[in-house]
């Protein structure tokens, strides 16, 4: 009895060692673009992006559904490549970013929707305000880095949200409230201690 017992306790140790954590992985900023896009007046597509943002990203390979990531982006850092109109949108038209310097992602599930593909849902929060979010996310390469000679992990991620969910409804409909998100990275397995 002593010797099954003392047997089924090594099996489960050596079970639960066999159970692969989620690894992290380091963004590669230099190969990473946040950028959105709206259509304005039915005349043209107006295009930004956000230069400032921290990303915390669990990656497991076996089991998509363990990984996880977050999100918070800097908002004062965006960029519509026009001075003036940066200037409005971070006024209290729209993100009020002096009040509300932070939008954040945090995930709350992931699925494995095809060989490549997945749908990462979640939380996101701009001005103080938390809706549901969805990430349809394409993994565009996953391997031994050949320049960085470690493992990494390279995304294609878009989503879509309405601006007035979040308390930015200045000129809807002529200027549009659903917003394309598209977000591109590199990433590299994180340095561990």
């Amino acid at each position: 009895m002593i010797r099954f017992a003392s047997s089924a306790l090594a099996f489960s140790l050596l079970a639960g060692a066999a159970v692969a954590e989620p690894v992290a992985y380091d963004f590669d900023k230099s190969h990473a673009n946040l950028a959105f896009s709206y259509n304005h007046l039915g005349y043209s597509t107006t295009e930004g992006r956000f230069g400032e943002w921290e990303g915390t990203l669990l990656i497991d390979q076996d089991a998509p559904a363990n990984s996880s990531i977050e999100f918070v982006i800097d908002v004062n850092s965006l960029d519509t490549f026009w001075a003036d109109r940066d200037k409005h949108f971070l006024s209290a038209d729209f993100f009020e970013a002096e009040k509300f310097p932070k939008a954040s992602f945090k995930s709350t599930s992931v699925e494995k929707t095809g060989e490549n593909t997945l749908k990462v849902t979640g939380d996101l929060t701009i001005k103080d305000v938390t809706k549901p979010a969805v990430l349809d996310v394409t993994v565009t390469q996953i391997g031994d880095h050949p320049m960085a000679k470690k493992p990494a992990a390279g995304f294609a991620v878009t989503s879509t949200i309405k601006r007035s969910d979040y308390g930015m409804d200045k000129f809807v409909p002529y200027v549009g409230d659903e917003i394309t998100v598209t977000f591109h990275a590199e990433t590299l397995k994180a340095a561990t201690n």
